[in-house]
């Protein structure tokens, strides 16, 4: 069998970068064109930038959505730790297989149905218990971290998995008890996968659509859904200017993080040796 040469494979790839790309850096472009048409350049511009800072209901979403992310990653990340490291230092306990059925299961099942599995279970609460009285942020944060304890939790687990068991061993040997040894030894180690469960967890969050719809409520309409209904009516440059904002900021804080995780490792690293 021949194989593809170097040169061909890196074409291929570039293609696939550019496919990609292309569209990002367009919208990017779009977004400081001063016309109406989304695709019709005419001059520069920083119009769409400033009609966004005065559309109230933009700005409202956004904050909120802002709020759902950050309380579902912080949630998904402590519930998910634990999770995960259940998975990866318990062994096989009595249940663990329903219980592994249970931590994937939001990675498989399509958001449809879970959305609709939620809707259903708050209405009825809300005939039995009298809670939740309407849908809203709390409803949405509890879709939200549903799905996203899942992710974490592959995460955690697939870290914790690599780690030198003996580490943890000894500290246990010199007496620590077992909560002291996660939080003194393993939770240290196993930073940048809280950290890179957390920014996902955002992601996701922030991105979401699906449960969205389904768990919202009047006063609770996330950005995703503002701007999904405002592109079913026609594309606006105001949409460019908002996403471009979005890829700077999710720009930056992967770069920050990235450095910190890295100047981390190097830390940790030197403290080793």
């Amino acid at each position: 069998m021949i194989e593809p040469s170097r040169s061909l494979r890196f074409t291929f790839l570039g293609l696939g970068f550019l496919f990609l790309y292309i569209p990002i850096v367009s919208l990017v472009v779009y977004s400081f064109n001063e016309s109406q048409l989304v695709t019709v350049w005419t001059q520069f511009s920083l119009k769409w930038y400033a009609a966004l800072l005065h559309d109230d209901e933009l700005i409202n979403a956004a904050w909120l959505s802002i709020r759902i992310a950050v309380f579902t990653a912080c949630a998904s990340v402590v519930i998910g730790t634990w999770a995960g490291y259940v998975l990866a230092r318990m062994g096989r306990f009595r249940g663990f297989t329903l219980y592994a059925g249970m931590i994937n299961a939001p990675l498989v099942i399509p958001e449809v149905i879970q959305g609709i599995s939620l809707l259903l279970l708050f209405v009825e609460m809300a005939k039995v218990f009298g809670w939740p009285a309407g849908r809203g942020i709390f409803t949405i944060w509890i879709g939200h971290v549903m799905l996203c304890i899942s992710y974490v939790a592959i995460i955690v687990e697939s870290r914790v998995r690599e780690l030198n068991p003996s580490i943890e061993e000894a500290a246990l040997d010199l007496g620590a008890t077992p909560l002291r040894v996660f939080f003194s030894i393993t939770l240290p180690l196993i930073s940048q996968a809280l950290v890179a469960g957390w920014l996902l967890s955002f992601t996701l969050s922030i991105d979401d659509l699906v449960l969205s719809a389904f768990l919202s409520g009047p006063g609770s309409t996330t950005l995703p859904l503002i701007v999904f209904s405002r592109v079913r009516l026609g594309l606006n440059p105001e949409m460019n200017a908002l996403a471009t904002l979005f890829i700077a900021f999710v720009t930056v804080g992967v770069i920050a993080a990235n450095y910190f995780m890295q100047r981390s490792e190097r830390r940790r690293l030197t403290n080793v040796l």
